[in-house]
This record gives C-alpha cells, sequence and structure tokens, in this order.
C-alpha cells in the first residue's frame, strides 16, 4: 500500500508522514516529491526546516524546472524583513500568489516541511480550516505534509490526522533492517484500509518494500493460521447434549394457559401439583367483577359477599387492593 500512496493517483489528497526523534520521515517524504516530479507534475516545497540544497540533493535533475522551492528556512519568523516566505505568511492568499508562479501548470503538489513549524506559531484550528480549503478548492492537486507527532499534544495530531486521505507514520525497523510503515488510507467511498510494511530507500529515492503484514482492513488474513476457539478452556458447557436437550424437552411447564383469562396447574415428575396462585388471582379478579356490577344485589348477596371477601384476601392474595362499595 506504501507504493500506491507514493503514486499519488487520487486527486485532491492528502498525504501526511508522521515521524519522531527515533526515525526521521524527510527522506520519504523526499521520495514523495521525486515521484511527483517524475509523473511531471509542479512541486512548490514550503521548506522550513531544510535548506534547498539539502532538499535537492538526490531529486531528479532533469525535472528541476518543475521544483519551486519557497525559503522559509533562513529567516522563518520574518526576523530580517527580507524573507521570501515566512510562517505568517501560511494564508490561503500567499499560498494563492505562490502559486501563480506557473499559471500553465495542470497539476500542482504543495509540499510543507514540515507542519510542525506551523502548528508552533498558528492556531491548530485554523490551521486544519486553510488544509481543508486546500484539499477542496482545487487550487492544488496533492497536499504532502510532514509531521512530528512527538512535538505535539495528542488532540492537535489526531486532527492533522483526521483530515489526511493517508497516514504514513514511520519508525525504526528491528534489527536495523529498514524502516517501519504503518499506512492508514481512507478511500472516496469511506473505507479504512490499513496495513504495515517494512521498507528501505534506495539511492536514487526509490522505495522498496521489503516485509508486508496484512490486516483486516486492507487483505485478508492468511487462512492457514489456525483459529482460536474462544469457548476452548471455560470451566462449563454452553451447548446441551443430546440427553441434556431430551430431558429438557420432557419437563412440562410450571402452568399451562387454556385461554386468555385462565390458567390450568400442571403435575411435575415427582407427582406434586405446583402453585395455584395465577389461577387463584384471576378468580378473585372475575368475582369482584361481578359482584361489583351488579347494581340491585339483596341483602343477603351482599351480606355473603362481605363474608367472602376476607377469604379472597387470605388465599388469593394481590398487590393491588380493590375495595367494594355495595350500591
Amino acid at each position: 500500500m506504501l507504493l500506491e500512496v507514493l503514486q499519488g493517483t487520487e486527486a485532491g489528497g492528502f498525504i501526511l508522514i508522521q515521524d519522531s526523534v527515533n526515525y526521521c520521515g524527510r527522506h520519504l517524504l523526499k521520495s514523495c516529491i521525486n515521484a511527483a516530479l517524475k509523473r511531471e507534475e509542479v512541486v512548490h516545497v514550503l521548506g522550513f526546516e531544510v535548506s534547498q540544497e539539502e532538499l535537492n540533493d538526490g531529486l531528479d535533475k532533469t525535472s528541476a524546472q518543475r521544483l519551486h522551492f519557497h525559503n522559509a528556512y533562513s529567516d522563518p519568523l520574518g526576523w530580517t524583513g527580507n524573507s521570501p516566505f515566512t510562517v505568517h505568511q501560511f494564508t490561503l492568499e500567499d499560498i494563492g500568489t505562490l502559486l501563480k508562479q506557473t499559471p500553465q501548470a495542470k497539476a500542482v503538489t504543495l509540499v510543507i516541511d514540515s507542519l510542525s513549524w506551523i502548528l508552533r506559531h498558528h492556531d491548530p484550528a485554523a490551521i486544519c480550516q486553510k488544509l481543508q480549503a486546500l484539499k477542496k478548492g482545487g487550487v492544488v492537486r496533492a497536499v504532502i505534509g510532514l509531521l512530528h507527532s512527538d512535538l505535539h499534544q495528542r488532540g492537535t495530531v489526531g486532527s492533522i490526522c483526521h483530515l489526511a486521505t493517508s497516514v504514513i507514520t514511520v519508525a525504526p525497523g528491528t534489527r536495523g533492517l529498514g524502516a517501519f510503515a504503518k499506512i492508514t488510507r481512507r478511500t472516496k467511498s469511506g473505507k479504512l484500509m490499513q496495513d504495515e510494511e517494512i521498507f528501505s530507500i534506495n539511492e536514487d529515492l526509490t522505495v522498496t518494500i521489503q516485509s508486508k503484514r496484512s490486516h483486516p482492513g486492507s487483505t485478508p488474513m492468511n487462512t492457514d493460521e489456525s483459529e482460536v476457539d474462544p469457548t476452548a478452556n471455560l470451566t462449563f458447557n454452553l451447548r446441551l447434549s443430546d440427553t441434556q436437550r431430551e430431558a429438557k424437552e420432557k419437563l412440562p411447564l410450571p402452568f399451562v394457559f387454556r385461554s386468555q383469562h385462565f390458567c390450568t396447574r400442571a403435575p411435575v415428575q415427582d407427582g406434586s401439583f405446583t402453585s395455584l396462585m395465577p389461577m387463584m388471582i384471576m378468580t378473585r379478579r372475575i368475582l369482584m367483577t361481578t359482584l361489583m356490577s351488579r347494581g340491585q344485589a339483596t341483602s343477603h348477596v351482599e351480606h355473603s359477599s362481605l363474608q367472602l371477601m376476607p377469604l379472597l384476601d387470605i388465599y388469593m392474595p394481590e398487590t393491588t387492593i380493590i375495595a367494594w362499595v355495595p350500591a
């Protein structure tokens, strides 16, 4: 995936290279510049950290006329008053003025070396807005930035990474073999792809992939590896055996509903009967409804009903108390 990102086939992309004090990502940045020059693109470099001579070292000499270096290295803060470019000129208007130096260019790539210099002197939210405008405004074909992630807070780094279409995090390789790159790429459809590769940079700034380790977001994992069973070392069974399943099917329910309002008891295996509480509660409700619906009840019925109420409360208790007053 690293070679695909370096090819830069998608327009409107923002490639972010993250490095740290353990490994410098400027060689990979120069590889991106060299690849863009070989695609006959015009490259504008905002150089804050290295001189033009150091940046041009190793680049394609035949494409030097398409490389425009804007010197912000000699006086990045503009203290002398005659600096070609300063950190305070990182605005859409000033960048547009720089890009007008090549009005006939069809594809322009903007390289920022590095974003850490700009973030130290600007509000991170304002920088994110400007990068988003450069991405979507059609002023440049692609933006490539170098960011020293260990110089900023995690929230600032996360905001810049969220804007990028491709994030390349570089680190030193194990046993001195090449360098390690973790690539996170977001396609136009919104799909997120990740990959990890061991690479090396040749003298002509071409990148060679030495080994590759895939992730579920990019390509399928190796199917030869044995899958781990999460239920292998449990102290209990999650499944029923045939004997247990047969015994479960033969076990009767505590009570079986016969209709919408009634239920009846069901025998269990030891010959006893389950509780008659549901049937008693339902019978109490029906009896109370019948007694309360009689508006012209006789004194005998009223007397019998009132005598029956304590018995219903004892044998058929219910959480809701229903008071019955004869008409």
